[in-house]
């Protein structure tokens, strides 16, 4: 019962992920690398990879893409001449804000039956079941 719950859970958050992202032009694994980007100020391609659990190939086409697209740029690590970090442009950082706003209005909708306890507790919830995945 509770795995076809989350499964009815994982394909609607997916369907409106995919609606979401479809409407901004680009695709969910790029969104996804610009959420990572925009919420770790300067971080390494070696970190993205590893939240994105993807290799660093992909990442390099990825970013590559971003890059012309004119939402993140790298800029050469002043601590280690030969790595690069990764930032949004003007243009990434408002897109990475709409697209943040559309989910903290998404969970607004699929909590606003919960009281203010319920939504700590699922909070709670949640990260105990992140840890595990």
């Amino acid at each position: 019962m509770l795995s076809k719950k989350l499964i009815e859970f994982y394909d609607k958050l997916s369907s409106w992920e995919n609606e979401t992202v479809k409407e901004c032009g680009l695709t969910l694994p790029q969104m996804h690398t610009l959420e990572v980007i925009g919420s770790n100020e300067g971080i390494k391609m070696k970190e993205i990879t590893e939240k994105l659990g993807i290799v660093t190939g992909t990442l390099t086409v990825m970013i590559d893409r971003l890059t012309k697209l004119d939402l993140v740029r790298r800029v050469v690590n002043t601590n280690d001449k030969r790595s690069f970090t990764i930032e949004l442009t003007a243009k990434g950082k408002a897109l990475y804000q709409e697209h943040s706003h559309h989910h903290d209005i998404l969970a607004d909708e699929i909590t606003q039956e919960l009281n203010e306890e319920e939504k700590a507790i699922f909070a709670k919830l949640l990260d105990k079941i992140l840890r595990r995945i």
